[in-house]
C-alpha cells in the first residue's frame, strides 16, 4: 500500500498496545461500528500519540467490547514538526477559541496555552474553564486526527498573562506578535527547536505588558501593517514560522 492510499485510511489514536495488537476506546469503538461500519479485515491507521503510525486491520469483536485491531506495519508519522511550538493565546471572546485550537492543530502547535489579559473581555469562572478545558483538547484531537498528526497538542488550563511569560524557559526562542510594532519576522533566526509565540485578544497587549515581556526576554514582532483579528494572527504567525523552518 503506497502513502497516498494509507492516508486515505480511517484515523485514530490509542495508547494501549502491544507488539502485535492495538486497542481502540469505546468511543472510537463507536464510530468505527456505527459511522464507518467497518468489517473485519477492513484497514486504518492508528497512532500511538508519540509519533509512531501502525497500519492496521481491524479483527472480529464480540458486540459490547472495544475493537481491536492486528499490526501489519509500523513507521514514524511524517506530519510531526520537527520543532516544539507553544502557542500562548489571550482568551478571545465568544467560540473563537475553539477555531483557534482547531487551526493550531493543524498547523503543527505542540500546544495551546489560554492566558487573561488585561484587554480580555472573556473572563471565564474556574468551573467554566474547566468544561471548557474538555472540549477544547476534544478538538484538538479531533483536528489531529483528520491532518494526520502523530501527536495530539496539549491544551493547558488557562493562566495569567505574567505567569506565562515567566514560564518561558531560557533555552526557548520567545516572540510576542504584537500590533505595535517590532522586528519583521523575515529577520528572525531560530536557534533553539522550543519556540513560544504570544498572540493578543482582541484590544492586543497593554504596553506594560509588552514591556514586561521585553525585559524577560521575549522578541516583539510585527505581521505587517495591518492590524489582524485575534483568530487571523495565531493561524498567520503559525504559518510563517512553519514555513521558514521547513515545516510546512
Amino acid at each position: 500500500m503506497n502513502y497516498i492510499e494509507r492516508w486515505r485510511l480511517p484515523r485514530f489514536f490509542s495508547e494501549t498496545a502491544d507488539e502485535n495488537k492495538i486497542y481502540v476506546s469505546a468511543e472510537d469503538t463507536k464510530h468505527i461500528t456505527s459511522v464507518l461500519r467497518m468489517k473485519s479485515g477492513d484497514k486504518a491507521v492508528i497512532c500511538d500519540g508519540a509519533g509512531t503510525d501502525f497500519l492496521c486491520e481491524l479483527l472480529e469483536f464480540p458486540r459490547g467490547e472495544n475493537a481491536v485491531f492486528s499490526v501489519i506495519e509500523r513507521r514514524k508519522n511524517d506530519a510531526e514538526p520537527d520543532i516544539e511550538v507553544t502557542l500562548f493565546q489571550a482568551l478571545p471572546k465568544s467560540d473563537k477559541l475553539e477555531f483557534i485550537v482547531q487551526k493550531a492543530t493543524e498547523l503543527g502547535a505542540a500546544r495551546v496555552v489560554p492566558f487573561i489579559s488585561k484587554r480580555c473581555v472573556s473572563r471565564p469562572d474556574e468551573k467554566s474553564s474547566a468544561k471548557k478545558l474538555v472540549r477544547l483538547q476534544r478538538i484538538a484531537y479531533e483536528a489531529a486526527k483528520q491532518c494526520g498528526r502523530g501527536k495530539i497538542p496539549q491544551i493547558m488550563p488557562t493562566t495569567d498573562f505574567r505567569s506565562a511569560v515567566n514560564g518561558i524557559a531560557k533555552d526557548e526562542t520567545a516572540l510576542m506578535f504584537y500590533e505595535c510594532g517590532g522586528v519583521k519576522f523575515d529577520s528572525l533566526k531560530f536557534p533553539n527547536k522550543k519556540i513560544s509565540i504570544f498572540i493578543g485578544s482582541e484590544g492586543g497587549f497593554e504596553k506594560e505588558e509588552a514591556d514586561y515581556a521585553l525585559e524577560h526576554g521575549i522578541t516583539a514582532v510585527s505581521l505587517g501593517s495591518r492590524i489582524l483579528r485575534c483568530e487571523t494572527a495565531p493561524i498567520t504567525a503559525l504559518s510563517l514560522l512553519m514555513n521558514v523552518t521547513g515545516n510546512l
